[in-house]
């Protein structure tokens, strides 16, 4: 019973991490720029940040409900903006070569701006409320609980790892412009996804 709460919640992570928009791109940018480990740190922040949501949402999602209601709006207006300079630097890759000289503070700050990118999304802790709920998760006990979190962080890792490794076998198969245009469309992708965020943020403020 307990290997099958843990396996529904890496499951339930491969889920939630599978669906590639603004963390997935930036993923790939990452991995593409300075390489496997760099991508694999944004997975990590993002893994983190999935996990955390999972616990609330293990833990009991209406003690959250009320605060999720007075600061999903700014998060997302601070995301939105997050992402427009994350874009922003994404018009201006590091060379391919650099991806050897990557260092432990450089992985560090990827995870933690993962991490926050993660967490500036509050309708995460929507989805895994509703699939919890759909799971039948939420009935697990106290143990249980921790099993199905555990997964969640796991599952959406592994996820991670698979597309860091894949996009770090696809690059040295490609030539170095692939690079530098590929970080180019993340830069305009995730400055859509800033865009929409502060404009769902503002209409819902004056709404």
């Amino acid at each position: 019973m307990m290997l099958f709460l843990f396996a529904k919640g890496m499951l339930l992570g491969l889920a939630i991490a599978a669906p590639l928009g603004p963390i997935g791109m930036l993923c790939i940018n990452r991995t593409l720029e300075r390489g496997f480990l760099a991508g694999v740190a944004g997975g990590l922040g993002t893994a983190l940040a999935d996990g955390l949501y999972a616990l609330m949402a293990a833990m009991g999602f209406s003690v959250f409900s009320s605060v999720l209601d007075r600061v999903s709006m700014p998060l997302a207006f601070l995301g939105g903006l997050f992402l427009l300079w994350l874009g922003w630097k994404s018009f201006t890759p590091k060379p391919a070569a650099v991806a050897a000289t990557t260092g432990a503070r450089d992985l560090i700050g990827t995870i933690i701006a993962t991490f926050a990118l993660t967490m500036t999304n509050p309708a995460t802790i929507l989805s895994f409320a509703a699939i919890f709920a759909g799971l039948g998760l939420a009935e697990a006990d106290g143990a249980g609980k921790f099993l199905v979190v555990a997964g969640v962080f796991v599952g959406s890792m592994l996820w991670w790892a698979v597309l860091s490794g894949g996009v770090a076998l696809a690059r040295r198969r490609l030539p170095e412009s692939f690079a530098l245009w590929t970080s180019r469309v993340a830069g305009i992708v995730l400055i859509g996804f800033g865009v929409a965020a502060i404009a769902s943020s503002v209409y819902h403020l004056v709404a």
